[in-house]
């Protein structure tokens, strides 16, 4: 078992133990895991002796890990002792029939806390349903808590929901905005050069060439920004700096300067 805060493990025999944001391991902890996986045992905190460790490991990650390991950012030998049995659990905006049963129960939780009991209206729960939840499962309970805490109303309204989900909106303007347009100036370029092979299809290789075209303004950029500082632009892409050494070679990117 591992604490991820200190990297240090801890005694969790017996049982099973959940490791969430898996992806957000530092790479010492994720070495210290890796052997107690493969070895079986681990050392207290402050101890010397060995102990032998009986536990169930489940993980969870937004990230993607494959593209981690790439990265250099996940160790692939961890990643495969890790990996099987993977779940794949979709985003909450594509099983909106959840929400009703997941806003029941925190409002239940949030009873048994000691806070005032409340029901909602059927249009409000329509509200939630119709919201894109980027934060999923956990901005739904945040906001269900938010409300029970914040509101005297016994009964949650649809005004009290759109209230609430105008300020996050808001809130997150335009951060949204230039990831939207980004993403709908990207397909449109897309759609006008499939457009131009109407009588067919593009030459093979797409997805490379793509990509490429992609990753070269966004790498030469990254450096521009910290004055060709790799220790730095490699952390601001989230690589590592062999990573973007590499990257540099095979998209000709070349910077005299480096700060060290």
């Amino acid at each position: 078992a591992v604490n991820r805060s200190s990297g240090k493990f801890e005694q969790a025999n017996g049982g099973t133990l959940f490791l969430d944001e898996i992806g957000d391991m530092p790479a010492d902890a994720q070495t210290r895991l890796l052997r107690v996986l493969q070895e079986g045992e681990y050392t207290s905190v402050g101890g010397n002796k060995l102990v032998k460790a009986d536990v169930r490991i489940i993980t969870a990650t937004h990230r993607d890990l494959s593209e981690m390991i790439k990265a250099g950012l996940f160790r692939e030998d961890l990643f495969y002792r890790l990996n099987v049995v993977p779940l794949r659990l979709p985003p909450l905006r594509q099983r909106k029939n959840d929400i009703p049963e997941l806003v029941n129960h925190f409002l239940n939780k949030a009873a048994e806390d000691g806070l005032t009991p409340k029901v909602i209206e059927s249009s409000a729960m329509e509200c939630l349903k119709s919201y894109k939840w980027p934060g999923n499962v956990r901005e739904l309970e945040n906001l269900i808590k938010r409300i029970v805490v914040l509101y005297s109303e016994e009964t949650i309204s649809a005004e009290l929901i759109e209230l609430e989900l105008t300020s996050i909106s808001e809130t997150n303007f335009y951060d949204n905005q230039s990831v939207e347009n980004l993403s709908d100036t990207i397909e449109k370029h897309l759609q006008n050069y499939f457009t131009s092979y109407s009588d067919g299809l593009p030459p093979s290789g797409l997805y490379g060439r793509f990509l490429k075209d992609l990753e070269r303004p966004l790498v030469a950029l990254s450096l521009d920004a910290t004055a060709g500082n790799q220790l730095k632009a490699a952390k601001l892409l989230g690589l590592n700096r062999n990573t973007l050494r590499k990257k540099m070679k095979e998209l000709g990117i070349s910077f005299s300067r480096e700060i060290k």
